[in-house]
């Protein structure tokens, strides 16, 4: 790697606010032919970074140079840096559902003449770009019938048709299940090997880091701490231990990642029984099928399984009945039968469900921190119909001190966020309407190593006040770590129940695909 020419440079960047450096004499060198993957905690600088590069902070706003083939260049948009062959694929998709594979990938690109497209050139040429990638489907289809594994090739084939030369990544396999992050990856050494494309990786998941980058180069408080060169053996095992990543990134070991907890569970205040609901979409299929779990006080459940397995759906339609159509069953709480046939109903009853998507279900991010905290229960601090103003501050100070938010001020747009801050806000929301029954969907995803350790420790802070908390998560080192049991889930039906401390990801998946 080390005769390789220099492809990008980031120089000495640095980036201000109003009372924040958020990035001091940053550097960066990505290589011709290279996978360099760039981590750090939530708040290190990695977004601002890549804003710095693609001109979204145009230049003048950031001191330090970029320089890419050589040439120095001076970004005042997006479009001039993606006319150099610098393109950025965000964590949340850009494509237009509605729109077919072949439209997206030519969107403000159209193979036109004369303002006339022509139909058949667009999806040639987008076979093309979707052979390239493996994608093996009708460039007429629109995008909404694919999955977000095959979104996300749409969304690379995009960038190829800008002539890219360097593919900026931000979280790619975030929402992506097992095999489909597995296949991304593989298509980023291809592009490597096969099409001398560059690629820089931003990720939190860093076994996958230590699986595909040939570098990496970790932030902390907007610093570069150190490039790592990752070398590997004849069987492609990497050089690089994730707990070594991590030591960079935080600036210590963390020798636990699952933090211990030994608390005695308590009675069941919690079950399910029999629960059976038909997809809204079709009315005709089931998507859960007799589904039975019970919960104590004080135990962590999680819910294991592929995506689709119907955890999230499990959740959402115990939740007031948020999700599906003739659902049957009962919900039990302390033993005795609940009708939780709206949200209110079963924030009522003691029930909170974080959502797996904190942007668009869990936070109203254009409101305040304090507004977002108290938004699921504003009876509390209400008299008659008007809110009272202090009380709600006293409780968006208490829980931002409780769950270490890092935030200046409680004022602070929930948009403005970390990824790690804002998934705090909305376990702040939830435990501010006092619940006896917390289900967690995803509650690390897209979050730093750090954050999900405290997280964790949030978790078994519950749970030791007698909450039953359920988790979904599709990381089987976090369900194992953190369940003191574990429900497996296959097409809609519990597959197994397993004890969490002897449960090995073996067990689970062997569960998972002998249904």
């Amino acid at each position: 790697m080390s005769d390789q020419a220099v492809l990008l440079e980031m120089k000495n960047i640095t980036k201000t606010f109003p009372g924040v450096v958020a990035l001091d004499h940053v550097n960066l060198r990505v290589k011709q032919r290279e996978i360099h993957a760039l981590v750090g905690e939530n708040g290190a600088g990695k977004s601002t970074l890549v804003k710095v590069l693609s001109g979204v902070y145009p230049h003048g706003t950031y001191e330090g140079d970029v320089v890419f083939e050589g040439n120095s260049c001076a970004f005042t948009d997006i479009k001039q840096s993606e006319k150099t062959g610098i393109v950025i694929i965000h964590q949340e998709l850009a494509l237009s559902p509605y729109l077919s594979i072949a439209e997206n990938i030519f969107l403000g690109d159209e193979r036109a003449k004369y303002n006339i497209i022509n139909w058949d050139k667009t999806r040639d040429d987008a076979l093309i770009y979707m052979r390239k990638l493996g994608l093996n489907e009708n460039p007429n289809m629109p995008v909404n019938k694919l999955g977000v594994g095959k979104q996300q090739l749409v969304e690379i084939a995009k960038a190829l048709a800008k002539d890219a030369k360097i593919l900026i990544l931000d979280e790619p396999t975030s929402a992506l299940n097992e095999n489909d992050s597995e296949h991304l990856l593989q298509i980023l050494r291809e592009l490597r090997d096969q099409h001398n494309i560059s690629s820089v990786l931003i990720s939190h998941k860093l076994n996958e880091v230590a699986e595909v980058a040939d570098n990496i180069t970790i932030l902390r408080d907007g610093k570069t701490i150190e490039t790592l060169q990752v070398k590997r053996d004849a069987g492609g095992k990497a050089s690089i231990s994730e707990d070594r990543i991590i030591k960079g990134m935080v600036g210590r070991e963390i020798t636990d990642r699952f933090p211990k907890r030994n608390i005695p569970a308590g009675d069941i205040i919690f079950e399910v029984r029999n629960w059976t609901v038909y997809n809204p979409d079709n009315p005709e299929r089931k998507k859960l099928d007799n589904v039975n779990i019970t919960v104590r006080a004080g135990e962590v459940v999680g819910l294991a399984g592929l995506v689709g397995a119907g955890r999230t759906e499990l959740a959402t339609s115990i939740f007031g009945k948020y999700y599906g159509e003739n659902i049957s069953g009962q919900i039990l709480i302390n033993g005795r039968e609940v009708m939780l046939n709206s949200i209110p109903k079963a924030i009522e009853q003691g029930l909170a469900y974080m959502t797996e998507d904190r942007k668009e279900f869990g936070l109203v991010l254009i409101e305040t921190i304090k507004e977002n905290t108290t938004l699921a229960k504003l009876k509390k601090i209400a008299k008659g119909n008007v809110i009272d103003e202090h009380e709600e501050i006293i409780a968006a100070e208490d829980y931002c001190k409780k769950l270490n938010t890092k935030t200046p001020s409680i004022l602070q747009l929930a948009g403005n966020l970390s990824g790690g801050n804002q998934q705090k806000v909305v376990l702040a929301k939830w435990l501010f309407s006092d619940p006896r029954i917390l289900i967690l969907d995803e509650p690390t995803r897209g979050i730093d190593v750090g954050a999900k350790h405290e997280i964790y420790t949030i978790i078994n802070n519950l749970a030791a006040q007698g909450i039953a908390c359920i988790l979904i998560s599709s990381e089987m080192p976090e369900i194992i770590g953190m369940s003191d049991r574990i429900y497996v889930m296959s097409e809609g039906r519990i597959t197994a129940e397993l004890e969490g401390k002897t449960a090995t990801q073996e067990q689970i998946l062997g569960h998972i695909l002998s249904n």
